[in-house]
């Protein structure tokens, strides 16, 4: 196919009219982002809107008018919120979802009984539908999961040959496509935030919620009730991971990485290869920014992309929602003291675990050191601990750890007494050393309601019998010892469920897996 490239001018937009009225596909400007039209009445030419973008059919499209009264026959009903809606924003970068009039088929609206509808700000968009003289399905002139296109050239990237045509009108005003609401539903539900924001709606129509896959993710077997709901969408061919954390953490991390790129504000100091989305302090230059921002990092030939964080408010809700898309809910939570947390099953060899990633630059912090500290150096906490296990644990003003053992791990009930005594104090002097990229070594790093405190856990286990033995030759234990510790500790499917990575001790290749992880984290 030959793809026409119109101008915005009268004959070419009526052009564009004609094609969409025919059956054939057009890409406009519009003020959020380019759009794909097809006559919203033709089914075959909106299935092939989905052709060309490589997108799923149950990805319901946004029915365009050129008219508010356009959108009467598309509903069932303008309910009283909808008309409030459409009186203060039409027209705007403001989707509203109503259930559906028969005039609407099933490609459209994805298989629902609601349709998506809006009536652009750009002047450009509305002539073309006018001219068209259909409503205009239109989702974003991309390939599917790629970023949306704000400029000609990214829907040429995209789409030629593979549509009737392209007009050119420029760069678009807002960046990111519309907000969506339904007003199919008790209360108003936001989908897909964008300018026209939560506290603007909420000053016409009252209270709205925010749905919670917009900052979340869809939720297993959800169905997309609007346009870009979906757990990977927005990205590039990069590899991006969002970073949580303020300015200065957010530097200093970005810059020790090492064959990586930085998408990050204009104010942020960064010394590698980089591309900014906007200023920290103006929402709307972020939401222009952005998907220029991705393409460009493309263009760069970017590989693996640090994203600093926007925030989750106003016009800023937009950007993260895009942004955590691009990403497939990839975060790197500098935010939490410690970056990993390292823990396992006693004898499982998290130690040897610890010292590679020690060697791969992480600045690991071992407990079982500052429980040694605190046993040397806090005396009111021996006498606490003697208090609980008896004096006999303490002899000539020194901890007897082996005496402490054999009371500690002689029920549950005495472990946990344990740990509710030692742990705060162990976790609050590593945290006051970590720095960076820290990992905390922790054996009871579970016990220690420490998990929390962890932007990833990783959890090293290995078989009963090799754990056995270790545990033995290492603490120079009996067999009845060993087994009292193993006991005092949570099972293997616990660390394997409340972790996020599991590192396996079974004979398989240890350093494979951490750098495997590290691909995956990093």
């Amino acid at each position: 196919m030959k793809t026409k490239i119109l101008s915005t001018s009268e004959y070419d937009l009526v052009l564009a009219g004609e094609i969409i009225k025919s059956g054939g596909l057009v890409a406009f400007p519009t003020e959020t982002v380019y759009g794909l039209g097809a006559n919203a009445f033709d089914e075959n030419a909106v299935k092939n809107i989905y052709l060309a973008k490589g997108r799923p059919s149950d990805n319901p499209l946004i029915v365009h008018v050129s008219k508010k009264e356009d959108i009467t026959p598309l509903v069932k009903e303008i309910t009283p919120k909808a008309k409030a809606l459409i009186d203060a924003f039409f027209p705007a970068p403001l989707t509203v979802i109503l259930p559906k009039s028969e005039m609407i088929n099933n490609t459209v609206s994805g298989g629902l009984d609601t349709v998506a509808v809006r009536m652009p700000e750009n002047e450009t968009a509305r002539r073309i539908i006018e001219f068209s003289g259909c409503p205009v399905a239109a989702p974003s002139a991309n390939t599917s999961g790629l970023p949306s296109p704000t400029k000609a050239k990214y829907v040429m990237d995209d789409m030629m040959g593979k549509i009737d045509a392209i007009i050119d009108g420029g760069d678009c005003a807002f960046g990111v496509e519309s907000t969506v609401i339904t007003l199919a539903t008790d209360v108003p539900v936001i989908l897909r935030p964008g300018a026209v924001t939560k506290e603007m709606i909420e000053n016409v129509i009252g209270e709205v919620e925010v749905s919670s896959a917009v900052l979340q993710g869809m939720k297993e077997n959800e169905t997309a009730a609007s346009p870009g709901m979906k757990y990977k969408h927005y990205s590039p061919k990069a590899k991006v991971i969002l970073v949580d954390a303020d300015k200065k953490t957010y530097e200093n991390f970005v810059n020790e990485q090492k064959n990586a790129f930085a998408l990050c504000f204009e104010e942020d100091d960064i010394h590698i290869p980089k591309q900014t989305f906007g200023k920290e302090s103006d929402d709307l230059s972020q939401a222009k920014e952005l998907f220029d921002a991705l393409r460009k990092l493309d263009e760069m030939g970017a590989e693996k992309v640090y994203a600093r964080i926007p925030k989750t408010t106003g016009v800023a809700m937009a950007v993260y929602n895009r942004l955590i898309r691009a990403a497939a809910f990839h975060i790197i939570d500098l935010t939490k003291p410690f970056f990993i947390g390292l823990t396992g099953q006693t004898g499982a060899g998290k130690g040897y675990v610890g010292k590679y990633l020690e060697m791969l630059g992480f600045h690991v912090l071992d407990s079982d050191k500052y429980v040694k500290k605190i046993y040397e150096n806090n005396p009111a906490l021996l006498q606490k601990l003697a208090e609980e296990f008896g004096q006999d644990i303490i002899k000539d003003g020194i901890l007897d750890r082996k005496a402490l053992a054999k009371a500690a791990f002689s029920s549950k009930e005495n472990t946990d007494k344990l740990n509710h005594i030692v742990h705060p104090e162990v976790i609050s002097l590593c945290e006051k050393d970590a720095a960076g990229l820290t990992v905390l070594d922790a054996p009871q790093l579970f016990e220690a309601q420490a998990q929390n405190k962890c932007s990833k856990i990783i959890s090293v286990t290995a078989p009963f019998e090799t754990r056995l033995k270790r545990i033995m030759q290492r603490d120079d234990l009996t067999k009845e010892q060993a087994l009292e510790r193993m006991n005092a500790q949570f099972d293997e499917d616990y660390y394997i469920n409340n972790s996020d990575f599991v590192i396996k001790n079974d004979g398989s290749d240890i350093k494979i897996q951490i750098n495997k992880i590290m691909e995956d984290i990093l």
